[in-house]
């Protein structure tokens, strides 16, 4: 598996001048960032971005690990032949027009030519890898088009493409760091069970996020989740009659009772996810956070309708509001101004400054009876500067910031967020996903 994050040469079969073609925005996204060979394919064609050009995987004099596919579906078994008799081991096959079309026989002739080479495939019908730390980036969509994410710990594993895709843009915009972002497609012969196999052993890989339409395998499935030690966020697309008729149509997939999935998911020890939102809010917190010795929440805020908000929130998830010790009382009365409230929740009211939150915060995290701090820093007051942030490094417990507001607080988030710290828009992302977090 290791060939298709790091391999030593690359082949681009179906590259292309035409800036227009994918197999053009493939072979340019390899050679303008990756450090290993590549090789363009195509026999109408002698250079391609100032590169030779072959007509066949087979006029390659050197080893090749990897072959990226995108050539037409019915030229493409011609193509893979020519791969297995280069013992080429590891393709990228982005090309659709297979099951997930009704067409079963083609899949059927792709996956005994696999077979009888050995092959490992990823997709057919897929957009391919990335790898933020080895630069490998395969995707057909130019980076004007979709930003990649920085390198962080974060492994994303999409049946669908697009979906995929719009994720990775998002998380990339909202400052998320990946290690791999994985599209597999119909997955023919290979399937989520290896990629969850492969991550769980990657070093760079702290947390895997896996969107699926249809488990191919349900007891390996099963089996592979139990012995995976690493948090897997699972959201299942296709949960409704109308959704998993259209996954038929997407990947070829049968997605199946949704109740059934939801009871091998619980077997699994898998996080599920409610949205495509929440899945990365949950990630955010298993990248930032150290793990709690309970779910006992003290929550600290410069406004008081949002401190009620999120206690309700609390509440209704069955996450108990921690009690405040009385040395912790008596110390913040006797510090703090009078009409400040000083319970839980902890209203430092709208005056709030950088200093009050330090106190608040530093007594609070010393306070045994809590195990988790979740703050809301409402920065539209101006006595709150970016000096906060020295309040949060190297602490023990989790801590939560919710912030809300326009351009400036969007900023002002950033900055938090490039410093390790989970923050979320509303309190109730904070809530739920803490709720997974702690499940």
């Amino acid at each position: 598996m290791q060939n298709f994050f790091t391999p030593k040469s690359v082949a681009v079969i179906g590259a292309s001048k035409n800036k227009k073609k994918i197999g053009h925005i493939i072979f340019k996204q390899i050679i303008t960032k990756y450090k290993g060979k590549v090789y363009p394919i195509n026999p109408k064609e002698e250079k391609i971005l100032n590169k030779k050009c072959y007509p066949s995987v087979l006029k390659v004099r050197a080893k090749i690990d990897l072959a990226v596919i995108a050539v037409p579906a019915k030229a493409a078994l011609n193509v893979i032949e020519s791969c297995g008799k280069k013992k080429i081991r590891n393709i990228i096959l982005v090309t659709s027009g297979f099951k997930e079309i009704g067409n079963h026989d083609l899949e059927k002739q792709l996956y005994n030519l696999l077979k009888k080479y050995k092959i490992k495939c990823v997709g057919p019908n897929c957009l391919g890898i990335f790898d933020a730390h080895s630069n490998l980036d395969t995707l057909f969509l130019p980076e004007e088009k979709l930003t990649r994410p920085n390198k962080g710990s974060i492994s994303f594993i999409s049946q669908s493409g697009a979906l995929g895709s719009a994720l990775v843009d998002l998380a990339a915009y909202e400052g998320y760091g990946f290690a791999k972002f994985i599209s597999y497609g119909n997955a023919t012969n290979l399937d989520e069970s290896d990629y969850l196999e492969y991550l769980d052993k990657d070093p760079k890989t702290k947390v895997i996020c896996l969107y699926i339409e249809g488990i191919k395998d349900g007891k390996r499935f099963i089996r592979t989740c139990k012995r995976i030690k690493k948090p897997i966020i699972v959201i299942k697309g296709g949960k409704t009659k109308k959704g998993s008729e259209a996954t038929l149509s997407h990947t070829g997939s049968m997605a199946g009772a949704y109740n059934i999935y939801k009871g091998a998911f619980k077997q699994s020890n898998l996080i599920v996810a409610d949205s495509l939102e929440q899945m990365f809010h949950i990630a955010k917190l298993f990248i930032t956070c150290p793990k709690p010795k309970g779910d006992r929440v003290q929550v600290i805020t410069n406004g008081g309708g949002y401190g009620i908000v999120t206690a309700d929130g609390l509440e209704l998830n069955n996450i108990p509001l921690a009690k405040l010790s009385n040395r912790t009382t008596k110390k913040l009365k006797k510090s703090l101004p009078e009409i400040c409230t000083i319970s839980n929740p902890m209203d430092l009211v709208g005056d709030a400054d950088t200093k009050r939150y330090k106190l608040a915060i530093g007594t609070c995290l010393r306070d045994k009876n809590n195990d988790i701090l979740l703050v809301i820093l409402l920065p539209q007051t101006p006595l709150i500067t970016k000096d906060v942030i020295k309040i949060f490094k190297k602490t023990k417990k989790p801590i939560l910031l919710v912030m809300t507001g326009g351009k400036q607080t969007q900023q002002f988030k950033k900055v938090l967020e490039d410093h390790g710290l989970p923050v979320f828009d509303f309190p109730d992302h904070a809530v739920k996903a803490l709720k997974k977090y702690l499940t």
